[in-house]
């Protein structure tokens, strides 16, 4: 191959460095109205009355809409398949506000200054409501969150919205209690994790306006333009068929556009005046009225035998999927999924959750979705196992962790690991970060201590015969192919590698791919850029599409040439024949291909996958901690990953380390807080710390790459694993360096420095 696996340049690189237009707002229409949300000061309430005489006078003012104007049959903002896990609970706007900030009107005028004083003459008057606030009483709490009628749950998830129920599950296999009796050493421990922010750089934001068919054009920075067709066709009640979906480029998404947040606000405006419309949310709105990690309490109970071996897992997960459904039934999953399939050897295991409505924000997808929290809690339980049997943690995972051919517990039903080199993982981040010689403690002699701490994480290469992946490819009369992706590349660099595997099939230089961008009119329907599908499915889809185009310009080569297919064969610049020395270049076949033949010289492919083979990681940490004061510096954190064949090695090394700085920014910084009315404080990055390059230190990473059969090329994803490990990875080192577990992110100087001083006062 001379592209795959190969360090090539970003297909968009120049244009994005150098500050082209070509995001969302830079495309709008420079005379579209302006859209902003008034928004709810009260976590529960009803609206009453609710006045926009006084708003309607401003000058410029074009359309002020209130729940009363909406169509009321209830949707989900969920980007997922169809039919979606998600409960159908919400409206565009609802008489009931649900969590501060909770849509309350949409005004949309011709400028700025007029939308802005039309938003502060809007007179709502509400009847306050008791809120849960509280996940753990959120449950059968006599405060119903979504007591309408018209709530509906169309897939049996478990849901009760009578009970505050978005999800509810239980699976085993073998008598966790009875292994768990016989086991020698135990631990019975429970961890939270908090509900993060993406904070991409890019806000959300859409533009829509109707076309010369009367038809709804949204163009809008989202990881799942199919799925956002869908879900506007139901919530404007127009049907997906009127509804087409652009996509330029992302500003970052990280799971946050995996959830239509903006798009419906200026669809309907659009719909109502006949007129453009944009709506782009502040970083304030992006912080308290978004799509947010779920907030999950871990109660993880592990047991070993006296040779350390780990022989049965019981996880119990309960989730805050805020005021509506959205990923709430899905992400939990993962939270159990993922750790369970990192140790092989159980004899028996059982994950149980529960997920709950509260009065909150609600929860989306996170880069992780789920398997951050769980693996956070599994890996620092497995720590804390270790140390009651005074073994190694490192030793006791290479005991136990999950290797080729092994027994598999992934939900996907693939009985086996069918690659992995998560062994060779830990021996290499051993050696790159000095365990042996670092690990448990060294003290500086200056009241000062540096310690190591490790963790081990899988995650999946897209959802096992769900997700799809779809991809078209066509010869230009010029020699040129066209590749027509339904796949949303959100900064991550995916028709850059997508073009990679295209080039090399069809032995042509990277730079005759052209890829293009989603458009729902006209690219081949994929699900969307999340799950880490698509280097996986997508580049399957790709590799089809790429191999039926190469087998029709031969037929058209060989019919040049008077030959069959079989006497001839194609190098990527000529069809030549196998017996002569007759030839037809590439060009001469593309404008045979656009004149009077009858070979199409275009090829689409569409492809899933019934299984979703696991990349796996091994993070290691090293800090240094002040006794007296508790202050916290990251001094190295290595990586060695297997993500299968890497497609381009430095594209997979920055997403590694991109993702390892968010790791390090919900470990050590990100510190989500409400007040008692509901209210978010961390409202700026002012108040919600996210680090910046000097923060996160060193990092380093390495690949030790395994072939994954299922795909042509060996691959296997990267784009979320890389966040799951720098939580436990950080708290262990933490605890092998001054004997404080905390079990709550993010690690603070004050909550080491306080279990320091209660530990004193306690002698």
């Amino acid at each position: 191959m001379k592209y795959v696996n190969t360090s090539v340049e970003k297909k968009d690189a120049m244009a994005l460095v150098t500050g082209q237009p070509v995001y969302t707002d830079d495309l709008a229409p420079k005379d579209c109205l302006i859209v902003k949300l008034l928004r709810s000061p009260h976590a529960h309430a009803l609206i009453e009355e609710i006045d926009t005489q006084a708003a309607f006078k401003v000058p410029g003012i074009a359309c002020i809409l209130t729940y009363q104007d909406v169509p009321q049959d209830r949707f989900t903002f969920a980007g997922q398949t169809y039919p979606e896990l998600s409960p159908y609970d919400r409206l565009i706007l609802d008489q009931r506000v649900r969590f501060v900030g909770d849509a309350v009107a949409i005004v949309a005028g011709e400028n700025e200054k007029a939308v802005d004083k039309a938003l502060k003459l809007i007179k709502v008057k509400y009847q306050v409501l008791e809120a849960v606030l509280d996940f753990h009483e959120a449950k059968d709490n006599p405060i119903v969150i979504h007591p309408e009628d018209n709530w509906e749950s169309r897939v049996p998830v478990g849901a009760d919205n009578k009970r505050n129920l978005c999800a509810a599950r239980e699976e085993s296999s073998g008598d966790v209690e009875a292994v768990l009796k016989a086991c020698k050493y135990t631990v019975d421990r429970t961890y939270h994790t908090k509900a993060n922010q993406q904070a991409m750089m890019e806000t959300f934001r859409s533009y829509t306006y109707l076309d010369h068919f009367g038809r709804m054009n949204v163009v809008t920075s989202t990881q799942v333009p199919f799925h956002v067709r869908r879900i506007l066709g139901r919530a404007l009640g127009i049907g997906a068929s009127n509804v087409r979906v652009i996509k330029p480029r992302i500003g970052g998404g990280f799971g946050a556009k995996q959830t239509s947040v903006t798009e419906v606000y200026p669809a309907l405006v659009t719909l109502k005046t006949k007129k453009p419309a944009k709506l782009v949310y502040s970083r304030y709105e992006s912080q308290i009225c978004s799509s947010p990690r779920h907030e999950m309490e871990v109660r993880v109970r592990l047991g070993a035998d006296e040779h350390g071996i780990l022989k049965a897992m019981d996880i119990h997960t309960l989730s805050n999927t805020g005021a509506y459904g959205e990923h709430g039934p899905t992400t939990v999953g993962l939270s159990g999924h993922k750790p369970l399939g990192l140790y092989g050897k159980k004899e028996a295991y059982r994950f149980t959750y529960e997920v709950v409505y509260t009065n909150r924000m609600s929860a989306g997808a996170y880069r992780g979705y789920g398997a951050t929290q769980g693996i956070f809690a599994v890996e620092s339980a497995v720590d804390e196992l270790a140390h009651e049997m005074g073994m190694d943690p490192v030793k006791f995972r290479e005991l136990n962790l999950s290797r080729e051919g092994d027994p598999f517990l992934g939900y996907d039903g693939c009985p086996v690991v069918t690659s992995c080199t998560l062994d060779k993982c830990v021996e290499k981040a051993k050696e790159m970060i000095g365990w042996d010689e670092k690990y448990p403690v060294k003290d500086m002699g200056n009241g000062k201590v540096r310690a190591v701490g490790a963790a081990l994480a899988m995650q999946g290469s897209s959802i096992a015969g769900v997700d799809i992946g779809g991809a078209e490819v066509k010869l230009g009369e010029d020699g040129s192919y066209t590749l027509n992706l339904g796949a949303t590349d959100m900064g991550t660099g995916c028709d850059t590698i997508l073009s990679q595997m295209a080039a090399d099939i069809l032995e042509t230089d990277i730079d005759n791919i052209i890829a293009f961008g989603v458009d729902t009119d006209v690219s081949p329907y994929d699900s969307g850029s999340y799950a880490s599908a698509t280097t996986y499915v997508t580049g399957m889809a790709v590799t089809d599409a790429c191999q039926k185009l190469r087998a029709q310009i031969q037929k058209l080569g060989a019919e040049m040439l008077e030959k069959t297919p079989e006497e001839v064969d194609f190098d990527g610049k000529v069809v030549y024949e196998l017996d002569g020395d007759r030839k037809v270049t590439l060009e001469e076949i593309a404008v045979k291909g656009t004149c009077g033949n009858n070979v199409n010289l275009q090829a689409s492919a569409t492809r899933s996958s019934k299984i979703s083979p696991p990349p796996f990681m091994v993070g290691m940490a090293e800090v240094e901690i002040d006794k007296e004061t508790g202050s916290l510096e990251l001094l190295d954190y290595v990586a060695v990953v297997d993500c299968g064949t890497p497609i381009n090695p430095n594209l997979a090394r920055v997403q590694t380390e991109g993702g390892i700085g968010q790791g390090i920014g919900m470990a050590l910084y990100e510190d989500i807080q409400y007040n008692e009315k509901g209210q978010l404080r961390n409202n700026s990055f002012m108040q919600y710390k996210i680090p910046t390059r000097q923060d996160v230190g060193k990092i380093r990473v390495e690949f030790a790459p395994s072939y994954e059969k299922s795909h042509p090329f060996g691959a296997k994803s990267i784009g979320e694993i890389v966040i799951n490990t720098p939580c436990p990875a950080i708290a262990n080192a933490v605890d092998h360096a001054v004997g404080v577990r905390i079990r709550e992110m993010p690690i603070t100087a004050e909550k080491i420095a306080m279990e320091l001083l209660k530990r004193q006062e306690n002698k």
